[in-house]
């Protein structure tokens, strides 16, 4: 699960429409970034963005597919998609999914820095 470093700088160009992404590795992919959230993943040079239950149909609509790290069981709703493969084309196409994708990350709670309570 290999990053190449050249798709994370398109990727950086692909979306400076909806803000200044930042980049970091994990799990040997990237996360992807907008005010501290994480609204995307790549891994092996495919980008998945955030879903929720208001947008999952609208990436499976538009023949995205689900990024799936463990089971699927019925009923789950995976947590990142990929857009359509138009939207890697342009920044313009590529716009409206990104949005989809950090309205979703916006919405899910920040989650509570691990370690003791201060």
């Amino acid at each position: 699960m290999a990053v190449h470093h050249e798709f994370g700088e398109y990727l950086r160009e692909l979306m400076a429409e909806v803000g200044e992404i930042r980049l970091r590795a994990m799990f040997g992919g990237l996360g992807v970034y907008l005010d501290d959230r994480m609204f995307g993943l790549v891994l092996d040079d495919i980008l998945y963005l955030k879903t929720d239950a208001l947008t999952v149909e609208e990436f499976r609509a538009a023949g995205g597919e689900p990024f799936i790290y463990r089971p699927w069981r019925e009923g789950q709703i995976p947590g990142y998609w990929t857009p359509p493969p138009d939207a890697l084309e342009s920044a313009q196409a590529m716009r409206p999914w990104a949005q989809r994708a950090i309205e979703a990350a916006r919405r899910k709670p920040l989650r509570r820095p691990r370690g003791p309570a201060r």
